[in-house]
C-alpha cells in the first residue's frame, strides 16, 4: 500500500476513535485496532489525548501472560492523560487468548522458547505504532508486565534504538545474554519476594547488564512478590502473586519519573 494511503488511513482513525474510559479521561481517545505480523493480524489498543496538537512520545505496552485486556488498556488510558500516545501490543494474535493459566502458561511458553518470534512480535507492535500520526519517532519508549517486561527486554536486547525500556514484575532471563546489544535505557521494577527472579536470576541479569555498558536501574520493592501492580493477584504473598498496593503506587512514580528523562520536555498530569 503507498505510503500517502497509509497515512491517510491513520489520520481517519485517530479522527474516528472512540473512547472507551470517557467518564474517567473524557479528553482520551481510544480504539482496538488491527495490525499484522506477516500474515498473522494482531489486535492492538491505542490511545491518546485529542487536546495535544503537536508530535509527542509514545509508550508501546506489553501485557502478561493471560493477554491483552482492561488493565492494559487503563494502563494505556493513563499514559494518553499524561501527554503519549500509547498502544497497547498483541503478541498472540487476533482472538487468540488463553481461558486459564493453564492454557496462558502454555501460550507464553511458546514465545519464551523462541525468542527470535517473541522478538518479532514486539516489533511489529513497535513499527505500528511509529506509522501513527503525532508520534515523535524519536521518542518511544516499551513497558511490559510479567511475561511483557521479559517481552520488552528481549527488544532492547535485539538492539532497537527506543528512548527506554521499563520491565515491571517481569522476567529477566535471556536464552544467550552474551549475544545482547542494548542501546537503551533500562528500567526494572521487581519485587524482592518474586519466585519468578530468584537471587542467581537476578545477578545474572545484573552482570548483562555490566558486560553491555548498558544504562540500567532497578528498584527493588520490599514485601512484594510477582504481579504486584494487579489487584486481581489477591493479597496473598505465600502464592508467590499478589498485589502490592505500595508497590504498585511506588512503581507507577518510577515509571513516570524515567519518562520525564528519557523523553524531557513533555506534558504532564497528576494521573
Amino acid at each position: 500500500m503507498p505510503v500517502k494511503n497509509v497515512f491517510l488511513i491513520i489520520v481517519v482513525f485517530l479522527m474516528s476513535a472512540s473512547n472507551v474510559y470517557s467518564d474517567v479521561y473524557p479528553d482520551v481517545y481510544s480504539k482496538m485496532i488491527d495490525y499484522k505480523d506477516g500474515d498473522t493480524v494482531l489486535e492492538g489498543y491505542i490511545a491518546y489525548d485529542k487536546t495535544i496538537k503537536v508530535k509527542r512520545p509514545a509508550v508501546l505496552i506489553v501485557h502478561d501472560w493471560m493477554g491483552p485486556g482492561e488493565f492494559f488498556y487503563e494502563k494505556a488510558q493513563r499514559l494518553a492523560k499524561l501527554g503519549y500516545v500509547a498502544f497497547v501490543a498483541d503478541i498472540y494474535g487476533k482472538n487468540v487468548r488463553p481461558k486459564d493459566r493453564a492454557g496462558a502458561s502454555n501460550l507464553a511458553g511458546t514465545y519464551k522458547n523462541d525468542r527470535n518470534l517473541l522478538r518479532e512480535r514486539v516489533k511489529a507492535a513497535l513499527g505500528y505504532l511509529q506509522t501513527v500520526v503525532g508520534v515523535d519517532k524519536q521518542r518511544i519508549a516499551a513497558i511490559g508486565y510479567c511475561f511483557g517486561g521479559t517481552a520488552v527486554l528481549e527488544l532492547a536486547r535485539s538492539g532497537e534504538e527506543l528512548a527506554g525500556v521499563v520491565s515491571i514484575h517481569g522476567g529477566l532471563d535471556t536464552p544467550d545474554p552474551k549475544s545482547s546489544i542494548i542501546k537503551t535505557k533500562v528500567l526494572v521494577l521487581q519485587g524482592a519476594d518474586d519466585p519468578v527472579t530468584p537471587p542467581d536470576i537476578v545477578k545474572a541479569f545484573q552482570d548483562e547488564m555490566r558486560q553491555t555498558g548498558t544504562d540500567w536501574q532497578m528498584v527493588i520493592y520490599g514485601n512484594a512478590v510477582h504481579a504486584f501492580t494487579n489487584p486481581k493477584a489477591g493479597n496473598d504473598n505465600l502464592k508467590g502473586a499478589a498485589y502490592n498496593e505500595k508497590a504498585d503506587k511506588r512503581s507507577w512514580e518510577a515509571l513516570k519519573e524515567f519518562f520525564k528523562e528519557v523523553f524531557e520536555k513533555c506534558n504532564y498530569s497528576d494521573v
